[in-house]
């Protein structure tokens, strides 16, 4: 059969011929490249219904494999390895192994929505690309992600006191995520964003007076004072333990389905 995206087929698999006739027909040039016949058989059967089980991959046995996800992509324009319509294709075949190998770029979609809009059967591509990440972070196929573990340390807070502190979910993110909360004050964005909140820059352009009338008082010491009696939602606790369980059934639910 011929074949377009050539560098979705391995090497071995393509057949290109100088010059080639099918029944009397010449197809040199761009057809003479084909694909060896194959037979599947490693597949999972269920792939598809594992993806529709995650939020944004219920529509994904929708595609017909038109093509405008990945023409209209934000991410094809600059990587054509990232190519959409092919790993809906792979989900919807059971293809998971395939799928894998490619891992490492599904991550950098950027959730422009261009293929959603464009779709015409609302497959919502960018859901499904949301999907897949999800289903590989579960998998345990790549690293927990920044934006994960920044999810769980905002829930968690949300779970126990019914409200966050924000010192603290940043502070417990730096750590699970392995950043210096010491070099980023002294080097890195955190030391710059702070000297800007409370107008450092004040102190080389108006002088210590200025600086002083200016600076802000009230929001740094409640920000003190919260790191210390951490906020908490009256009469929490209950609420916070259903709050919990319902969660847990929620995923529960969501493998059963998968």
């Amino acid at each position: 059969m011929p074949i377009h995206e050539k560098s979705l087929v391995a090497a071995d698999d393509l057949l290109t011929h100088d010059k080639l006739v099918i029944d009397g027909v010449d197809v040199s040039g761009h057809w003479n490249t084909m694909m060896k016949p194959r037979y599947v058989s490693d597949y999972d059967a269920d792939f598809q219904k594992t993806i529709q089980a995650y939020p944004g991959g219920e529509n994904v046995h929708r595609c017909w494999q038109c093509g405008s996800c990945t023409n209209s992509c934000t991410m094809y324009a600059i990587n054509t390895d990232f190519n959409p319509r092919y790993w809906i294709y792979l989900v919807n075949l059971g293809l998971k192994e395939e799928l894998l190998k490619d891992r490492d770029i599904i991550w950098q979609c950027v959730s422009c929505n261009k293929c959603t809009n464009i779709c015409p059967k609302d497959v919502r591509p960018e859901g499904v690309m949301k999907a897949l990440q999800h289903w590989m972070e579960d998998e345990g196929h790549v690293a927990t992600s920044p934006s994960t573990l920044f999810d769980e340390e905002f829930t968690r807070q949300c779970f126990d006191r019914g409200r966050i502190e924000d010192t603290e979910v940043i502070a417990n993110f730096f750590r699970r995520t392995g950043q210096s909360i010491v070099d980023l004050l002294r080097t890195g964005w955190l030391g710059i964003m702070i000297a800007r909140m409370n107008k450092w820059p004040l102190l080389g352009r108006a002088g210590l007076g200025t600086f002083l009338k200016r600076m802000p008082v009230t929001g740094p010491l409640k920000m003190g004072l919260m790191m210390v009696f951490k906020p908490r939602t009256r009469n929490w606790a209950r609420t916070g333990e259903v709050l919990r369980q319902y969660v847990e059934e929620q995923k529960r639910l969501l493998k059963t389905k998968a």
